[in-house]
């Protein structure tokens, strides 16, 4: 069966459970403000450890689908997602999972909307953070709208970013294939990820699945990204991301599902719980 794609309606990750759709009333009617609601239903990993949550509330950072994120949300504090909770009653993972409810509320208002995954960028270059974030479709200006979550030190709310702030997997891949990433940011040690070109062609990999609707973590890894990250992929597989990232700035549904069902790039079935 060929893959479908209706930023619309939900993806495989992006369900609701009917115990839980009260929760989802009274949200606000702007994209903006619906971020906003999302940014704050998350707690990063440190700031949770900072907080004192026990150990296990961590694993939450590893939670695929938004109706489990949901479910924690409702377990942990039994209020309609809009209404502010304390930081303990967040839960705990990194910007893939304000993108993914920021996008599950949005559809759930009537905006087609998607997630993107990519950098934060400053001057041109990447900083070393990775980011997701969610585009909504603008009917009357025809165009992807994205709404940037308030960084840290940034002082200011979820906003639409300034050009060349964020960067799509595919478009970082572009600039480095083109020599405009002249600088790549430096990972302490201790880090289990990997950076520069490797880091960057998984992440166009995993933005096609995003805009194929599987908005998947940012450590998962499949099909060949293993081997990137292990050195022994051949040159030619930077031929099949160099097309990657071409087909994900076009952004035609069709070539995005088409390229998403080949065998080197399409997600697992058994990835997706």
């Amino acid at each position: 069966m060929a893959h479908v794609i209706d930023y619309l309606h939900p993806g495989p990750l992006t369900g609701v459970d009917a115990a839980h759709a009260w929760v989802l009333q009274e949200l606000p009617a702007e994209p903006v403000e619906i971020c906003a609601v999302a940014q704050a239903l998350v707690v990063g990993p440190e700031e949770a450890r900072a907080l004192g949550l026990p150990e296990h509330r961590i694993e939450e950072r590893n939670i695929r689908p938004a109706r489990s994120l949901i479910a924690v949300l409702a377990q942990l504090y039994p209020e309609r997602l809009h209404r502010p909770r304390p930081p303990a009653a967040r839960v705990v993972g990194p910007s893939r999972h304000a993108a993914v409810l920021a996008c599950t509320l949005m559809r759930a208002r009537g905006y087609p909307s998607r997630v993107r995954a990519g950098f934060v960028a400053r001057g041109g270059h990447l900083t070393g953070e990775d980011l997701w974030i969610t585009e909504h479709w603008a009917g009357p200006e025809q165009r992807w709208i994205r709404t940037l979550p308030q960084l840290p030190g940034d002082g200011g709310s979820a906003r639409e970013p300034a050009p060349g702030e964020f960067l799509s997997g595919g478009e970082a891949w572009q600039r480095y294939r083109a020599g405009l990433l002249t600088r790549m940011p430096h990972k302490g040690t201790g880090t289990e990820r990997s950076w520069g070109p490797v880091e960057i062609s998984c992440t166009t990999v995993r933005d096609l699945a995003a805009l194929c609707q599987v908005e998947m973590l940012p450590e998962d890894v499949w099909g060949r990204m293993a081997q990137v990250h292990e050195g022994r992929m051949p040159a030619a597989y930077d031929n099949l991301i160099d097309v990657t990232a071409a087909v994900c700035a076009r952004g035609d549904a069709a070539d995005l599902a088409r390229l998403f069902s080949t065998g080197e790039l399409a997600v697992p079935h058994h990835m997706l719980g």
